[in-house]
């Protein structure tokens, strides 16, 4: 009842079309891979192989994949993140909200409920300052400070505006950070400069 809701909501939109529905993280890997959606919504607890494992297999996987829930515990989050997934929405959230982060993901960005991103970033506040990865050193001066305003989440014509410089530069920064760094998206750069030691919250 709950997938085929889902269903009835994405495809009332003009440009959106569900390509197919899965009962179990194994069901779901195997129309991911045969059938290569520009985005998945992963549930988390299902049969089987469960959304989290799911997403992990997929690893790889053009198919940008949303991790939908009714649990929005911090591990969860975290374990989602760290699988792959381009986003974090429960279920909870409005119907406008979740078409939204379709949109957005699908788009190449990433994606999480407020209350999540709120709690992530309470939860890196409260870790110890880790060692600067090496993997910064790969970075220019330019782009080590593109990435600092990725972390705090500005979008890239606030990036180019911030730095003075044009949406095309700040677009190809972006992209050649996401490159060095081995990164899928703008949220896993974003992690991986809390992680490292780059920027602080607050």
């Amino acid at each position: 009842m709950v997938r085929r809701g889902f269903r009835l909501m994405l495809d009332d939109e003009p440009d959106m079309e569900v390509v197919a529905e899965a009962s179990d993280g194994e069901q779901a890997v195997r129309a991911i891979r045969s059938l290569t959606p520009d985005v998945a919504l992963m549930d988390i607890r299902m049969p089987g192989v469960n959304g989290l494992e799911a997403t992990r297999q997929l690893a790889g996987q053009p198919t940008r994949i949303i991790v939908l829930t009714t649990f929005d515990l911090d591990e969860y989050v975290y374990e989602a993140l760290r699988a792959g997934a381009a986003g974090f929405i429960t279920k909870e959230a409005p119907a406008e909200q979740l078409i939204e982060a379709v949109r957005v993901v699908a788009a190449g960005n990433g994606m999480l409920t407020p209350g999540v991103t709120r709690r992530v970033i309470e939860a890196f506040a409260r870790a110890p300052i880790p060692r600067r990865s090496p993997a910064l050193d790969t970075l220019t001066a330019r782009e080590l400070e593109v990435l600092r305003l990725m972390a705090r989440g500005l979008s890239n014509p606030e990036i180019a505006a911030e730095l003075f410089i044009s949406d095309t530069t700040a677009k190809t920064h972006v992209s050649r950070i996401l490159t060095k760094l081995d990164l899928r998206d703008r949220i896993q750069a974003v992690i991986f400069a809390y992680e490292h030691g780059l920027v602080v919250p607050g």
